[in-house]
């Protein structure tokens, strides 16, 4: 799971520096609010990569997910890119979780298999 995780988050990463460029051109945002907000976020997503298999570590994952579409509101194709990033993940953790219990499993047998008694 951690993998799939992470590599969301750092897709995150990228669009949310991108989409700080994009909400620079809105005359009623300053570039400092606009950077500190971005770089929040940034920090935040690469953050997690390491935080994501200790408690609570997913549960911002979400809170990070509602905040990248919520940034919509700023830069209107945050809504559907947040979106499709909170789908990731899920995904990510859906499917991750399925994996980590499938190389669980694997190593369980193998540790049978290879024990003689």
């Amino acid at each position: 799971m951690r993998t799939l995780c992470a590599s969301t988050l750092i897709g995150e990463f990228f669009i949310i520096g991108f989409a700080g460029l994009v909400a620079m051109k809105d005359p009623d945002l300053t570039q400092g609010t606009v950077w500190t907000v971005c770089a929040v976020a940034m920090v935040l997503s690469v953050l997690l990569c390491g935080m994501i298999s200790r408690p609570g570590g997913v549960q911002l994952g979400w809170a990070l997910q509602i905040g990248l579409i919520a940034s919509g509101f700023v830069v209107p194709i945050m809504f559907f890119l947040g979106a499709c990033f909170a789908g990731l993940w899920w995904a990510s953790i859906h499917f991750g979780k399925k994996i980590d219990e499938a190389k669980a499993r694997f190593a369980a047998q193998a540790e049978a298999g290879a024990d003689p008694a």
